[in-house]
């Protein structure tokens, strides 16, 4: 069981990269109006992973494909391929120009940023998976616990009602392509680690563990953007409206966590990239690793707040196929077993 919470840091790290930890993806989904989309949104989050966890266990996956396959037929999962792999690209590349982003409101160059990422990645990636559960095991808690501090305290200090707007849900439909805006990369993810899930157990801990997580904070995240919702136009990162008139010590706090978020799916990511493609060539890992982030790195020059409110909803509507069908499944497996 103890397990299971290895895997609750590797679906929080592939879930919260600069999109989410910035406020920008919750906002651009949700904002006003979005109780019960996020509480919709949680549990088709606990049940796609406990799916995704089950079939991958059973099929003791290295990579992805076979769970496509099995989801979504044969010439489906081939396209679907070409868009997991154009996803996980387009993540990285977005992640890297999130660090940019971050580093600037230092009044660092941007380019810094960028450089600092594509070092650590080179860094961590010729360890493969290890090396990403062991950043995850030492890191992801402070991060997790910080954020929901800072939320909670936001909340209680400016008295920002817990409850908002319970009558008038009429934005719960974006529970929809947010869960599958974020389903395609964990079906990635996960595929990678089937044949290294040992119980049933700790796909039960991994799935409701991070489902409840990624609910509460993104509940408590959305009411404290809210709040200030009227100044989030002078913010690339919303965040930083939170934190506006806090002590600068807790702001160099979050930015550094912001830059491991960012971090840590950049490398889940290209880890996603990699064990998809090294079947196709007789590259190294390191090797593999360095020509994915070169062909990224000239994409990583368009905007943050650019890059996530145009590709993160078009990604959210391509994938409403994968989640239907992967919610599906179980459904269809049952009506087969009892030959309905």
């Amino acid at each position: 069981m103890i397990r299971g919470f290895r895997w609750i840091g590797l679906i929080i790290a592939t879930m919260v990269g600069a999109g989410y930890a910035s406020g920008r993806e919750i906002w651009e989904f949700f904002g006003h109006e979005s109780s019960l989309a996020i509480l919709v949104f949680t549990i088709l989050f606990i049940i796609s992973c406990h799916v995704v966890l089950t079939i991958s266990y059973e099929l003791k996956t290295k990579h992805y494909m076979p769970l496509l396959k099995l989801f979504l037929g044969e010439k489906a999962a081939k396209i679907y391929d070409w868009c997991i792999l154009l996803y996980l690209f387009t993540t990285l590349f977005v992640m890297i120009s999130g660090s940019g982003a971050a580093v600037s409101m230092f009044n660092l160059p941007f380019y810094a940023g960028v450089l600092l990422m594509i070092l650590g990645l080179l860094v961590i990636i010729p360890r493969g998976m290890d090396g990403i559960l062991s950043i995850n095991r030492i890191l992801l808690p402070v991060m997790i616990i910080t954020l929901f501090s800072v939320l909670l305290f936001f909340v209680y200090q400016k008295h920002v009602p817990f409850i908002y707007q319970i009558g008038e849900q009429s934005n719960w439909v974006a529970s929809i392509p947010f869960t599958s805006l974020n389903v395609l990369p964990l079906v990635a993810v996960l595929g990678a680690i089937g044949k290294e899930i040992e119980s049933k157990k700790e796909i039960f801990v991994a799935s409701i563990g991070s489902g409840l997580i990624l609910g509460v904070v993104s509940y408590l995240y959305n009411i404290s953007l809210i709040h200030v919702a009227d100044q989030l136009y002078f913010y690339e990162i919303p965040l930083f409206a939170i934190l506006y008139g806090y002590p600068i010590e807790l702001f160099l706090i979050m930015a550094g966590l912001l830059i491991f978020a960012i971090y840590t799916t950049a490398l889940t990511s290209l880890f996603g990239l990699i064990a998809r493609i090294e079947d196709m060539v007789k590259y190294s890992k390191g090797k593999l690793g360095l020509i994915i982030i070169g062909i990224a790195l000239p994409f990583t020059f368009v905007g943050f707040s650019t890059l996530v409110s145009y590709l993160y909803p078009l990604y959210g509507v391509i994938n409403l196929y994968v989640l239907a069908m992967i919610l599906l499944y179980p459904i269809i497996k049952r009506a087969e077993a009892f030959k309905i």
